[in-house]
């Protein structure tokens, strides 16, 4: 995978394409729907994204590691955040997100409506 010199471009977009849980492959093996990426004019890798709703556990399991514990086990405060980015990330355009959100935070979904109704007045 990658072209000669490519490999520190794939070194740099390794991280971005890991934080989306997405995945590397030789640009041969790229099906309509993946993104080919080159760099100096040669393919170096096609990347794969998740479907969406792989990408919002993706989102939360990242989440999770980055506060070292369970989401459910966060206090309140920590939990309005964990709402914030993920609103940013698009994750409640998610069919069931609110549900899923709910589920790893251990709250209710009106839970995490309150939370967002908070932030969009605040």
């Amino acid at each position: 995978m990658g072209a000669v010199g490519g490999e520190a471009f794939l070194a740099a977009v390794r991280p971005l394409v890991d934080a989306v849980g997405g995945e590397l492959l030789p640009p041969g093996q790229a099906r309509p729907e993946d993104i080919v990426l080159s760099w100096a004019g040669d393919e170096v890798v096609a990347v794969r994204l998740p479907q969406l709703a792989d990408s919002l556990d993706h989102l939360l399991a990242a989440l999770e590691r980055q506060a070292g514990r369970p989401l459910a086990d966060l206090d309140r405060k920590a939990k309005q955040e964990v709402v914030r980015t993920l609103e940013a990330r698009g994750a409640f355009t998610v069919r069931h997100g609110v549900e899923t959100v709910a589920g790893a935070l251990g709250v209710s979904r009106f839970t995490v409506y309150n939370y967002l109704n908070r932030e969009r007045q605040g």
